[in-house]
């Protein structure tokens, strides 16, 4: 079994969560402080941040594995990791923007109040994503079967791992396409906003950025409160398709999780950066299902056939590019007719 930071380099832990929060309440705190319409050059530049903040990251990962006493390979080894989780993550994480960008017109929520939203569903996540990985990791390591000749090969099974692989290849073949259905959804209806209906009246109109007002004497939920919810109840359900994803590329959870959450913090900022013209990629859910059954069989395979993070980085690196290329030389048809509208 791998080793992991969290075994070896405790202080790496808490640096990582050290600078998480700081971020998050500059950018809350500071940067954020009134709620505002976020611009195109301001999401640029948190978008890089993020990814600098990253790749500054990776690179620490291979210090101090390089100077561990598994030296320069273990140190390869974990950093190629970390980057195909991270870009894997991002790439899965772009399918989320499609969805956010339906939610919030379906509850007609002010462009200055996304960030709010983003940002509170962004500290779902980290406690989300963190249960997953770590309780995902442990079951793994505990589903082991004995070993056996399989196809002529002494080979170890999987069982957890066997079931996310078809689990992932059913995912990718039903989502060949996208989710068209979700055009027409009412997420009125959805378990997030259910859940704050059960416990509360909501309000008919937003209140600034406040999850609660007082109307006629009587406590009431906004719905910015419900937009959260339906967010953050969204989120779970893309990551049961991501999480499966990134354990085929490592069992070690410090990776996966930082990973992970650098690609879900960077993700706010590229919805800024993207929706406005988020038609350009109307071939993506096309990429990322392809995307998700690749990985899927890469697990089933992996008893037999290893394949390197790298490869599998560069695999999916070129499936997104193509299916980029193909979304601008043939646009939708139906994006094109509202164009020209």
């Amino acid at each position: 079994m791998e080793r992991s930071i969290l075994d070896t380099h405790p202080g790496l832990v808490w640096g990582f969560g050290i600078v998480v929060i700081i971020m998050l309440l500059l950018d809350l705190g500071v940067f954020n402080k009134k709620a505002h319409e976020v611009s195109s050059k301001e999401a640029t530049i948190w978008t890089i941040v993020w990814i600098s903040l990253a790749m500054a990251f990776s690179g620490v990962v291979y210090w101090v594995f390089n100077h561990d006493e598994g030296g320069h390979a273990l140190a390869v080894e974990k950093i190629t990791q970390f980057q195909a989780a991270y870009w894997i993550e991002k790439a899965l994480s772009v399918d989320n923007l499609f969805v956010f960008i339906l939610v919030f017109g379906f509850f007609k929520v002010p462009k200055y109040l996304h960030h709010t939203v983003l940002f509170w569903g962004i500290i779902g996540a980290l406690i989300f994503r963190a249960i997953f990985i770590f309780a995902g990791v442990g079951i793994i390591n505990v589903t082991y079967l004995p070993e056996m000749t399989i196809f002529g090969s002494v080979v170890k099974i999987n069982v957890v791992m066997t079931l996310f692989g078809l689990f992932l290849v059913y995912a990718g073949i039903k989502s060949w396409g996208g989710d068209d259905d979700d055009d027409d959804k009412d997420f009125s209806e959805s378990a997030g906003a259910r859940l704050v209906k059960r416990f509360w009246k909501v309000s008919d109109n937003y209140d600034g950025n406040k999850f609660f007002t007082i109307q006629n004497g009587m406590k009431m939920a906004t719905p910015l409160l419900v937009v959260v919810a339906v967010i953050e109840f969204t989120d779970v359900l893309f990551a049961v398709d991501s999480i499966p994803a990134i354990f085929a590329i490592s069992n070690d959870p410090f990776i996966l999780y930082t990973s992970n959450i650098f690609a879900i913090l960077g993700l706010r900022s590229l919805y800024f950066l993207l929706a406005n013209f988020i038609h350009m990629f109307s071939k993506l859910p096309y990429g990322l299902a392809v995307v998700l059954s690749f990985i899927g069989v890469k697990m089933l395979i992996s008893p037999w056939i290893h394949i390197p993070s790298p490869v599998s980085l560069g695999i999916v690196g070129s499936i997104l590019v193509i299916s980029v290329v193909i979304s601008v030389m043939f646009p939708d048809k139906k994006e094109d007719d509202i164009e020209k509208a």
